[in-house]
């Protein structure tokens, strides 16, 4: 039989390795967007794997979107092809699409789907956002200082139709999605897994949304102060979102769009932390960002 993960989710008042978790969540679905060193690092990988087992066990029903940009720019590397960011975004040329469908199903999705059924179960079964026309998309517009930039084929979701995650939901699996959609005329776009898992979060009714990222949160005057914003409202993000550049802008975005669709809770995460995933939905501890809709 394979060994479950030792991490135990405690009840009431209990420790998770140290830290106290207060009270349980009512059960509901959290969608975690899975990217950053928590992709890279062999040890960091095992604890997400434990972790999202261990919030289906507490009552939660996870979903994961992963990226894969590490992947993805390694194999382009390796191809001899350009790799290009512009507005936080990669450049997508139909030959990279091929070799982001191909790393991000063939070989992200299924490592991360091992790595969670080896702590199961409940097991995970892998997707893409093509599957069951989950994700629908056109083709996203960029801007880059004012002027509109060419980013190709980078999709930005239209629609959702949750009925095929619903249904993994419901049979006790955990899905992991990989962000690729079609486009309404066939076309095949690479969506953002910031912007995927927020618009997945939203048609799905979730109760959380957690972003994973390689920084302690949103900073609130970068580079000048490396104060992390703990909370804050929709508004106050609207706000300071033109600000934002590189990586963390989708992340943002994300967060923003999902809370204005009604999740209650978006998290920005340190996934460099061991169990940030586990602390930070069972009593809110791990170094991050939160985004509310309301007052603060």
């Amino acid at each position: 039989m394979t060994e479950r993960a030792t991490t135990t989710v405690p009840e009431h008042g209990q420790l998770v390795n140290g830290t106290s978790t207060g009270a349980r969540p009512v059960s509901s679905v959290v969608v975690v967007k899975f990217g950053g060193s928590a992709m890279v690092d062999a040890g960091l990988r095992r604890t997400f794997a434990q972790d999202v087992v261990e919030l289906w066990h507490a009552g939660l029903r996870p979903v994961v979107v992963h990226g894969g940009g590490p992947q993805i720019s390694a194999m382009l590397d390796r191809l001899g092809l350009e790799t290009l960011f512009e507005a936080g975004l990669r450049v997508t040329t139909p030959e990279t699409m091929d070799v982001v469908r191909m790393v991000l199903a063939g070989r992200v999705q299924r490592e991360l789907v091992g790595h969670i059924n080896a702590y199961g179960p409940p097991f995970a079964v892998g997707m893409t956002g093509e599957d069951a026309h989950t994700m629908t998309a056109v083709r996203r517009p960029a801007r880059v200082d004012g002027r509109p930039v060419d980013i190709g084929l980078v999709g930005d979701i239209v629609d959702v139709n949750p009925g095929m995650v619903h249904a993994l939901l419901g049979d006790g699996h955990v899905p992991v999605v990989s962000p690729v959609a079609r486009g309404e005329g066939g076309e095949i776009y690479n969506v953002n897994a910031d912007l995927a898992a927020s618009a997945l979060a939203v048609a799905l009714g979730a109760e959380r949304l957690v972003m994973l990222t390689d920084v302690e949160g949103l900073y609130e005057n970068w580079p000048h102060s490396a104060e992390v914003i703990g909370r804050l409202t929709a508004d106050a993000l609207d706000g300071l979102l033109p600000g934002l550049a590189g990586g963390m802008l989708p992340k943002m975005e994300g967060c923003l769009r999902a809370v204005r669709g009604g999740v209650r809770r978006a998290h920005v995460l340190d996934g460099r932390v061991p169990h940030a995933v586990l602390r930070g939905v069972l009593d809110e501890t791990s170094p991050g960002t939160t985004v509310v809709p309301g007052a603060v």
